[in-house]
């Protein structure tokens, strides 16, 4: 059973790195104890999206619901011969990962399938179901049983995740409306995005950001370097879309390069050993 766990988890390793530069340099920051819980993290919602997002030529919402029910089959039978589940079931298991942290993503996946704008109840949903839980699962293994500890960093594990989300928003509002007909910013015309929108938007996704920093702080060892770097990715391209003018933002991708990012990380890992954070 070690040798099929340990295969399974090398998957979850595998689907990261191959989807996720980004991502997979910062998990590296994080303790090895942490590592493969969080790559199983990753695999798990990764595929959850591709079904919504990628593959287009089939029913998407059988695949969707085959897969919630997979899920909670692999989660209460504590087996799957799914690689992705079976891993993201150890995980769930031996961290005591809320159920509803999970059914609250799924429901967000599925909401991608018929809806295409959004109103300010929806768009709440939304964001929590699509981003707030996958830091709570985090934080979850993060705390390592420790619920008081877990409590305590929940609303600021739920700012990070927001801040996150509604910058993807920001960078992706070409492909989202163009390619897959979605408006998730409420009462917004992306016809006619303009300074005022983009504005108010950024001032909701600061407040986030100030509150999540204060969380990052106060992180368990082993965790808060990992969780820091993706802060500071984030925070550079919050800082870049902040200077693009909305008509370039809603018809071009913003990102930060490759170099950027290593340069970012190797600040992140200064400023650790000088505990700035």
């Amino acid at each position: 059973m070690d040798l099929y766990n340990e295969t399974c988890l090398e998957c979850s390793k595998i689907i990261t790195n191959k989807y996720s530069t980004s991502f997979s340099l910062g998990i590296k920051a994080f303790h090895l104890r942490f590592q493969y819980p969080i790559y199983a993290i990753y695999g798990f919602v990764r595929f959850a999206d591709e079904i919504v997002d990628t593959f287009h030529d089939k029913d998407k919402a059988y695949l969707i619901k085959k897969f919630r029910d997979d899920t909670q089959e692999a989660i209460e039978q504590k087996i799957s011969l799914n690689p992705v589940l079976q891993s993201f079931q150890i995980v769930v298991n031996k961290y005591h990962i809320e159920y509803e942290l999970i059914d609250a993503f799924l429901r967000s996946m599925e909401m991608d399938l018929d809806k295409t704008a959004y109103t300010d109840e929806s768009y709440k949903e939304y964001i929590y179901g699509s981003a707030e839980v996958i830091g709570l699962m985090c934080l979850r293994i993060f705390c390592e049983g420790d619920d008081a500890n877990y409590q305590k960093l929940l609303p600021k594990a739920r700012s990070l995740g927001s801040a996150f989300q509604k910058i993807n928003f920001l960078r992706d509002i070409k492909a989202d409306f163009d390619e897959r007909g979605r408006t998730y910013f409420p009462k917004v015309d992306f016809k006619n995005f303009s300074e005022k929108d983009k504005q108010e938007i950024e001032a909701d996704i600061k407040v986030d950001f100030d509150d999540a920093f204060e969380g990052i702080k106060n992180l368990p060892n082993g965790s808060k370097l990992g969780v820091y770097i993706a802060y500071l990715y984030y925070l550079e391209l919050f800082k870049k879309i902040k200077n693009t003018p909305a008509n370039i933002i809603s018809n071009k991708r913003i990102r930060v390069s490759d170099s950027q990012k290593l340069i970012l990380m190797a600040q992140a890992i200064v400023k650790n050993k000088l505990n700035y954070v």
